[in-house]
């Protein structure tokens, strides 16, 4: 006899409950980075934090995230999901209080770092916990859609909340917005979430631990400096470090019987192509994010309150773009919504090399046809990435396309930062009037020619700003002429070798762990 398939078990009322309660995590943790820019000159004030204490305020969060990522899916993946969700949302709870209620700039540095370490729990876990859920193909496109709109709704109402917020409170509110967001996940994930892991994993590998997060941390904090500062040798040190990490953190996993990352899951052509696709969009739209912020802040003259408020514009289409994208991904093949979004995208990048002076409409109207050309991006590769993956690696399969996505937007911000750089160092002209030091100054960054115009008599600074502000939207232009390269290869490159990617092809599921809830009828 011919054995019946028994039909993918659709998910109900208590499945989609639990999506809206993951989903709010994950629109916090973009929330929790967004917000804080706001909030950094008066709360530098009130702890008389120096200016290298600022960039650990603000960055020490991110990179924590992005180093233990790799780490906690795996984790995740031999303890539990569930238990790693819900153990990371009552640190990152009780934390938040604690960063709010700081009386140092060191205790803030502290406690911000520990907040990385525990949201790098809960990007791995809720999408993990996403994909065994939801088991149907259809559904499980569906959920993480709707999961990467909450991230992008994070991104987008970071800037608003955070000027709502502080005009009404003091600076450390902004991190008790985090404190009911995750303890109603500590209270409702126990009823509401099925645990789920690797019935086989081992013990965790502590060296391998390690080991990725020296690849990682230096790396990411290489490309951050390099973006930030321009050349630097130890910058460029940490980068060449971290890859050395790298190497010697594959050569143990090839060893271990009971590896940390299983590299195995790189032999599926469908998650090496969701991984590479969603690394280069991010590339692209990380060096993207930051010339458009730039560009408003610098040359059209907007606050940077004003600049978030603009940005809200498409960044809500991109939160409209993702959902669109997925009904497309159900009627048609997925590789045609990417390619098709990724020309709309290169059409908007074409737009802003024709952006000039504090033309905000078009600009923000070109970055409003980036945003949705990118959105099927998103849903589409992690679909894909989690639906090769085996259940029992899809903690780890997870904190890849997470840290494919960290590693992108630093090498677009670091990578195209640079590239703008160079296009504007070569075009300003500094009139002799300011000196060897002030003219070093202003030939290396915009910021330091407004200062130096700042010394010069009236003819001289108008001819520098004037000088600045065109060397500025030729880098920027550039920037965005090289993004459009980028999305039209990316296009071709799926249109002829990568036409079988699919977000719902791969259905897996996993049989809940013992003892614990069981679906709710």
């Amino acid at each position: 006899m011919t054995a019946v398939k028994e039909p993918t078990p659709r998910a109900g009322r208590r499945e989609w409950i639990a999506l809206a309660v993951l989903s709010l995590p994950t629109m916090l943790l973009m929330l929790d980075i967004n917000v804080l820019m706001l909030a950094l000159p008066q709360l530098s004030e009130d702890l008389g934090a120096s200016s290298t204490q600022q960039l650990w305020i603000t960055d020490i969060y991110g990179f924590a995230i992005a180093g233990f990522l790799v780490t906690m899916g795996t984790l995740g993946d031999r303890i539990g999901r569930r238990r790693l969700l819900l153990g990371g949302a009552a640190v990152f709870a009780v934390v938040s209080a604690v960063a709010a209620f700081s009386d140092s700039a060191e205790m803030l540095v502290v406690s911000r770092a520990v907040l990385g370490v525990a949201g790098a729990t809960v990007m791995p876990s809720t999408l993990a916990l996403i994909s065994n859920m939801f088991q149907d193909p259809k559904e499980r496109g569906t959920a993480i859609a709707m999961w990467a709109s909450a991230m992008m709704a994070g991104v987008a109402l970071g800037p608003a909340v955070g000027g709502l917020v502080l005009a009404a409170f003091w600076w450390g509110s902004v991190f008790l917005i985090a404190v009911p967001v995750m303890l109603l996940v500590v209270v409702t994930g126990p009823v509401l979430l099925t645990e789920s892991r690797d019935p086989d994993a081992g013990r965790l590998d502590l060296l391998s631990a390690v080991l990725s997060l020296a690849t990682v941390l230096p790396v990411i904090y290489g490309l951050k400096e390099l973006a930030r500062s321009g050349w630097d040798p130890l910058a460029a040190g940490a980068v060449v470090l971290g890859v050395v990490f790298g190497a010697l953190f594959v050569q143990r996993q090839r060893r271990l019987a009971d590896p940390m990352l299983d590299l195995g899951l790189f032999a599926d052509r469908t998650l090496r192509a969701g991984l590479t696709v969603s690394m280069v969009n991010a590339v692209i739209m990380g060096g993207t994010g930051l010339m458009v912020a730039l560009y408003l802040q610098t040359i059209a003259g907007h606050s940077p309150l004003a600049a978030g408020l603009w940005l809200l514009i498409p960044a809500c289409v991109l939160v409209v773009g993702v959902q669109v994208s997925n009904l497309l991904a159900q009627r048609m093949p997925p590789s045609r919504v990417l390619l098709g979004g990724l020309l709309i995208a290169a059409v908007g990048q074409l737009l802003i090399t024709r952006v000039d002076g504090d033309d905000t409409v078009l600009l923000i109207t070109a970055t409003t046809l980036i945003y949705f050309g990118a959105s099927p991006v998103g849903p589409i590769t992690t679909g894909a990435i989690m639906g090769a993956a085996p259940p029992e690696k899809a903690g780890a399969a997870s904190s890849l396309s997470a840290t494919g996505g960290e590693f992108g937007v630093a090498l677009g911000i670091a990578g195209l930062g640079s590239l703008s750089t160079v296009v504007y160092s070569a075009r300003v002209e500094v009139p002799d009037e300011a000196g060897p030091a002030a003219g070093d100054a202003a030939q290396e960054s915009i910021a330091g020619a407004l200062h130096t115009a700042g010394q010069l008599g009236p003819d001289s600074a108008g001819a520098l700003l004037d000088s600045a502000r065109a060397a500025f939207t030729s880098g920027v232009q550039s920037v965005a002429a090289v993004c459009a390269v980028f999305s039209v290869a990316l296009a071709v490159l799926i249109g002829t070798r990568l036409r079988d990617i699919s977000a719902m092809d791969h259905g897996h599921g996993e049989e809940p762990a013992e003892n614990d809830a069981q679906p709710a009828t």
